[in-house]
């Protein structure tokens, strides 16, 4: 092995490792709260997170083997099973994404009718299509034998074989990227600027609030309304960081990917396998973000986790000082007596 090939197969490796901690932990807020389970967009999160860990246990390994390999891992029938699931899964979680936005963008719009239009039946609904949505173009590239070992990207993935199927197949993954990738962003841009509007548009009402109240207050101390307009200036950025971070994360992760896959049905483009696998790695890279980005950094996620925490060192306190005072207990005989 080269040593770039060194460097990518670490890199899988600790992507793999982050994803599966992460989003265990995400599963593991999700059961213990049952706060976050009430909520709809609770849902899509769960939804989010399997695929997420399906994927750091199917694809990412057998993505490491075909890199330290440099060959297909397994057989034909285990890889054409991880292709179709890998197809299945980043096309399901870039839809959930896409369904997470919507939620926002309805909880925010429309606050007073978000309990109408967004109940745990509309969020099954949305979730049934996602599904439906992503399960229909593995089925559609299995059925044609277009899913396969890639060497490009060292994994299992769709993949022509039969030059006589070049016309199809590039139809087929473009209209696949456009219906998933293109999709998803295109809500994700309409969606979060929307919320953004509306989150800019209260932040100027409370900013009016702010100053007015500053100019009625005269005799307020200077440090007071310095750190009144330090929060004004943190009010402002944080949603704009936000949604930057949503969108921002989903084409950094995915863009390149796409882009190399649909250059790549071009036969007068060369593209370097490290760079396949490089995008590949990037692809991945979303199922270590997501919990981050959805879900652990948010104030009742952290809640959670650290709750979990806190019982577990508090009943192994409260073990070890029942293993301490029993054997301090002289009524109680001890086992080597």
């Amino acid at each position: 092995m080269s040593i770039w090939e060194l460097i990518l197969a670490f890199v899988v490796v600790v992507l793999m490792l982050v994803a599966l901690l992460a989003n265990v932990l995400v599963l593991l807020c999700f059961l213990y709260s049952a706060d976050i389970r009430k909520q709809v967009p609770g849902l899509f999160i769960l939804n989010l997170t399997f695929c997420n860990l399906l994927m750091a246990v199917s694809s990412m390994p057998l993505t490491l083997a075909g890199i330290i390999y440099k060959s297909q891992p397994g057989g034909d029938q285990i890889c054409h099973a991880v292709g179709f699931l890998e197809t299945f899964l980043t096309t399901n979680s870039m839809l959930s994404m896409a369904a997470l936005s919507i939620d926002r963008w309805i909880a925010v719009v429309f606050p007073l009718s978000y309990h109408s239009k967004m109940r745990y039946r509309d969020a099954a609904l949305i979730l049934s299509y996602t599904w439906l949505h992503s399960v229909s173009f593995p089925i559609v590239a299995a059925s044609l034998s277009w899913v396969g070992f890639h060497h490009l990207y060292a994994s299992c993935t769709l993949y022509n074989k039969r030059p006589e199927d070049r016309t199809q197949f590039t139809i087929f993954t473009g209209v696949f990227h456009a219906l998933s990738f293109l999709l998803s962003l295109i809500i994700l841009c309409f969606t979060y600027l929307k919320v953004l509007k509306v989150a800019r548009f209260h932040c100027k009402r409370i900013d009016v609030i702010t100053m007015q109240t500053l100019v009625l207050l005269v005799d307020i101390h200077p440090s007071v309304r310095e750190r009144c307009l330090e929060e004004q200036k943190r009010r402002r950025q944080r949603a704009t960081k936000k949604i930057s971070t949503f969108i921002g994360t989903f084409i950094l992760c995915f863009a390149p990917y796409v882009i190399t896959r649909l250059v790549e049905l071009s036969s007068m483009v060369h593209i370097n396998s490290h760079w396949g696998i490089i995008s590949k790695c990037l692809a991945y890279s979303k199922a270590v973000s997501d919990p981050f980005v959805y879900s652990l950094l948010r104030h009742q996620y952290k809640k959670t986790w650290k709750d979990i925490i806190n019982k577990i060192l508090k009943r192994s306190s409260i073990n070890s000082s029942a293993l301490t005072s029993e054997s301090h207990n002289p009524n109680i005989p001890q086992l080597n007596e």
